[in-house]
């Protein structure tokens, strides 16, 4: 028989392997047996979001916002969707909430970070990138993009101890981060 849970799982595991229009018949058929279960909502959003349906999704993360304002990842994924529509007023906004709901994700932070990067506001960008590296001090992106922000800020002395550390890394990227999808199972 199947549970939400199980069809939650499956979709999980659909759209980590990039078939997301494939897990939100899941996510949809889960929603009709847990109507109110904000994790599912989440997971739909981000499947949703990964097709490039962008106004849906965003209506899935508010749907599960709607349900519990204690979630930080509603905000993250709506935030990464106003990044890639470069309304980067509203992305920042929706950081602040994520981080007001948990400070301790490096991720956000380094988000956020991203974001800050991309607008010219290096000195921000750097505090950022310093606070997702001292949750998660071997966190190759947050690193990586430290160390162009000090570049950026002519402090090559930083920036040269930052590509230091990263050359002993395997597993530094740029700067795509996108939070990963909850189970509830």
């Amino acid at each position: 028989m199947e549970t939400a849970a199980f069809l939650n799982d499956s979709g999980i595991a659909l759209t980590e392997a990039n078939r997301p229009n494939e897990a939100i018949p899941l996510f949809r058929k889960a929603l009709i047996m847990e109507p109110e279960n904000p994790l599912l909502w989440l997971n739909l959003g981000i499947a949703q979001q990964r097709t490039g349906n962008y106004d849906e999704a965003l209506s899935s993360f508010q749907y599960s916002l709607g349900i519990t304002d204690e979630l930080a990842d509603p905000w993250v994924s709506m935030g990464l969707i106003y990044y890639e529509l470069e309304q980067f007023d509203m992305a920042e906004q929706c950081y602040h909430e994520a981080l007001l709901r948990d400070d301790g994700a490096p991720k956000t932070w380094n988000n956020l970070g991203v974001l800050y990067f991309v607008e010219g506001s290096y000195e921000e960008a750097r505090h950022c990138f310093e606070q997702a590296l001292s949750l998660a001090p071997l966190f190759g992106e947050a690193m990586y993009n430290l160390r162009d922000t000090c570049r950026e800020l002519q402090d090559y002395r930083a920036a040269a101890e930052f590509e230091r550390i990263l050359s002993g890394m395997s597993n530094h990227r740029g700067y795509s981060v996108h939070p990963g999808m909850i189970s509830n199972g």
